[in-house]
């Protein structure tokens, strides 16, 4: 019998209990990034609702309550599914650690509706459409960073001139915006979160490295001038930065890219669907698989996801296989000559 931890009472709350389910769960399983997401979600959809109600009391009838409630707010289903996971996996060390007889999430009613279907990721011609677009605004390196190398959206945020070797053309992916960054926050800690998967090692090629001059350029121009104004630049070196150099926080760049879409008249896709879209033209273009896994920093299982498609290749292949930065250049070089035939949006960029 596993025994209670010494903070049970028969006055615990589902938000006390769910706080403390967090901590333990969280410190040794998650890392921080889904430990800030399971927070947000106790936080923002399940305790407003039964975090006042004792643990002991909570019933599936509440719970199904608790879900219709997200549902008419217009919640996607999936964020109404990941909040019933949530609560169904704190419940069920509950029941292990007895503060609770049985889970009531088992016995639920509610049937939650499928997502919406998942969108088409851009093609060769769609990218070349939106980075034209998005040439000498403040999208243009991100719309590079996620949709010609596949990089995450706290990835391409948490880049920094550090890890950018023009000289050597390459970059590296080792560093990620943190989960939650603070409205209004200036200066990042030196060291940022490590990268969700894989460390990588990327080569900048001859069609983006215009890019990665004139980001450089344009952020070296902008601290000369806040000092000559008497204004502040803040030098946390990210190579993705607002005007004044302070970090940008992840949900206002994923509202405001929707807004962006729309406004261009482009069909609706998710900033993470760029990477989605980087990984889908590579394949195609290349037929490389594990290549374009090690570019994207996934393993064979996350790569044959982000595909939509098995493997065909096990662990024990992947442990004696090494990608070396040559070969991830051939990939990238393919892919990317296929965006800028001709180098032509290399001189739309250079004219601008």
């Amino acid at each position: 019998m596993i025994a209670p931890p010494s903070d049970l009472s028969d006055s615990l709350t589902v938000e006390t209990y769910l706080s403390q389910w967090l901590e333990r769960h969280g410190r040794v399983n998650l890392r921080p990034s889904s430990v800030a997401s399971y927070a947000c979600v106790i936080r923002n959809y399940i305790a407003p609702y039964l975090g006042a109600v004792r643990l002991s009391n909570l019933t599936a009838p509440m719970i199904d309550d608790l879900l219709a409630a997200l549902l008419e707010r217009g919640l996607s289903p999936g964020v109404v599914r990941l909040a019933r996971k949530t609560l169904g996996a704190a419940l069920e060390q509950a029941r292990k650690y007895r503060y609770i007889d049985q889970n009531p999430i088992k016995d639920l009613l509610t049937r939650l509706p499928k997502d919406g279907p998942t969108p088409e990721p851009y093609t060769v011609p769609q990218l070349q459409q939106l980075i034209s677009r998005v040439i000498g605004t403040r999208w243009e390196m991100p719309v590079v960073l996620a949709g010609l190398y596949g990089l995450r959206l706290g990835e391409v945020l948490g880049l920094r001139w550090d890890h950018v070797d023009l000289e050597k053309g390459t970059f590296s992916v080792c560093e990620q915006l943190p989960y939650r960054v603070a409205a209004g926050t200036t200066i990042l800690d030196e060291r940022l979160a490590p990268v969700k998967s894989q460390a990588r090692e990327l080569p900048i090629t001859a069609a983006v490295r215009p890019y990665f001059l004139h980001q450089k350029q344009r952020q070296e121009r902008r601290r000369s001038l806040a000092g000559l104004g008497g204004g502040t630049y803040y030098n946390n070196r990210l190579v993705v930065a607002m005007e004044n150099g302070a970090p940008y926080r992840r949900e206002r760049v994923s509202n405001d890219f929707g807004r962006l879409l729309r406004a261009l008249e482009m069909p609706h896709i998710r900033f993470h669907d760029l990477r989605h879209s980087a990984a889908t033209n590579m394949h195609e273009l290349t037929g490389d698989f594990f290549t374009v896994g090690a570019i994207l920093g996934h393993s064979l299982r996350g790569t044959g996801m982000e595909l939509e498609f098995p493997t065909g290749l096990d662990a024990t292949t992947a442990r004696y296989v090494s990608v070396r930065v040559d070969r991830k250049r051939a990939v990238l070089t393919t892919y990317h000559r296929a965006v800028f035939p001709d180098a032509a949006l290399v001189k739309v960029h250079k004219k601008r």
